[in-house]
């Protein structure tokens, strides 16, 4: 019941991008198309999944075992850049295809603070390994979902007449923030 309940809050109470307003740049800058939405929502819930993982092995038998906990914060941006790194070079050999697909968006994961911020909120909230990851995996479902949604909003919104001091950022911004309020009707679903 706990996992499921991680799962929910994470996906709709808790959205990272919504409620915790982390991994901003992508929502704004990705999201123009579902298409490309949909590409770095698979790679952002592959790659957090994976970091969520390795940076709790790091933590645990590593940085608290030496008395290294205050080297945190670069130990899991390093972690992650090297992680996104393996993974295009992975993949690359592996899966051309999938790599293609991927594309740009592998080396934009490296930057998304919504990677860093869940992995150093797993160790925050003192989660063990599986509830990290599925905090981890429901949080990167979340991501994509809000992503998808808003890449679907201003689809529709480049096929309408908006004023022209409205047009891009600004009514971005507003339906980033119409969302967001939407998002906070499912604050009273689960109780965190």
């Amino acid at each position: 019941m706990e996992y499921i309940l991680i799962f929910i809050s994470a996906i709709f109470v808790n959205n990272i991008v919504l409620s915790q307003f982390l991994g901003i740049c992508p929502f704004l800058g990705v999201s123009k198309k579902v298409e490309t939405a949909l590409g770095m929502s698979a790679a952002v819930t592959f790659v957090l999944t994976i970091a969520t993982i390795v940076t709790f092995l790091i933590q645990k038998y590593v940085l608290d075992a030496f008395g290294l906990a205050y080297l945190q914060t670069i130990t899991f941006i390093l972690v992650i850049a090297a992680l996104v790194q393996m993974v295009e070079i992975i993949l690359k050999k592996v899966s051309p295809s999938l790599y293609q697909a991927l594309g740009v968006f592998l080396p934009l994961i490296t930057t998304n603070c919504c990677i860093l911020g869940v992995a150093i909120l797993v160790i925050q909230k003192d989660y063990d390994l599986l509830t990290g990851v599925v905090y981890a995996f429901s949080t990167a479902i979340g991501f994509g979902l809000a992503l998808t949604i808003f890449a679907g909003l201003r689809e529709q919104m480049s096929l309408v007449n908006i004023p022209q001091g409205m047009r891009g950022t600004p009514i971005a911004l507003i339906t980033a923030g119409l969302l967001a309020m939407a998002f906070m009707g499912f604050s009273g679903v689960v109780k965190v």
